[in-house]
């Protein structure tokens, strides 16, 4: 602010308010990322804006995510409060997306696909989140990202499940576990075996879903995770 360093002062404004999604005081991160988003357009800095609009969407999205947790809702069942929530960082994902769409800028579109799906499956809109998450996937592939395209399979099992579509959702969740073993990464690959163990419980294929469980238990053990 001393020397004038407009867009310096837009991207300190985004860091602390990142800082303070993290150390939960929303409404002062709000304050400051808003503060990004003013000076980025001002400065008519496009990719500050979008920066700044996914930003607020993040904080949005953790004051949801932290409310429903305390009230231990299922997704869908929220009290107004959270539903307002979720559904402002819906609106500010879909401004970030159109913007990095206008700038071309596909993997902030990937960001923005795969969060808009997480919050509209907390609101409880499946079909919505499955349209967002399939184009997360797309993104994802079309980087070679695994990791993404790990959680990718993973949200469209979940938001499957909602929707009684008990074996799209095993398809999914098979495809998670192929690349958490791909990935080496064993806690994930516990995780999709619960998943499968679970929906192959509502498929009524108990011997399968003994076989997952199974796999579950063995690796918990593994990793000691009590």
């Amino acid at each position: 602010r001393t020397i004038g360093d407009r867009i310096g002062e837009a991207k300190a404004s985004g860091n602390l308010g990142n800082t303070l999604k993290i150390l939960g005081q929303f409404e002062e991160a709000v304050v400051c990322c808003q503060r990004h988003l003013d000076i980025s357009q001002e400065q008519g800095d496009k990719v500050g804006e979008a920066r700044a609009l996914y930003n607020i969407g993040n904080v949005y999205h953790a004051k949801g995510k932290h409310l429903s947790w305390s009230m231990a809702q299922d997704p869908g069942y929220l009290p107004q409060e959270v539903q307002e929530t979720l559904q402002k960082a819906s609106e500010y994902y879909e401004r970030n997306l159109s913007l990095v769409k206008e700038l071309g800028d596909r993997a902030a579109q990937g960001r923005a696909y795969g969060n808009l799906g997480n919050t509209q499956y907390l609101l409880g809109n499946f079909s919505e989140a499955i349209a967002f998450h399939k184009e997360r996937l797309a993104i994802a592939k079309e980087f070679g990202d695994k990791a993404a395209e790990r959680r990718a399979y993973s949200n469209l099992g979940n938001a499957h499940i909602f929707l009684g579509r008990f074996d799209i959702s095993a398809e999914y969740y098979k495809k998670t576990l192929q690349l958490s073993r791909q990935l080496k990464d064993q806690a994930v690959e516990a995780q999709a075996c619960y998943s499968l163990g679970n929906t192959y419980t509502l498929l009524q294929d108990y011997e399968r879903a003994i076989e997952y469980h199974l796999k579950h238990l063995v690796i918990a053990q593994e990793l000691g995770d009590r």
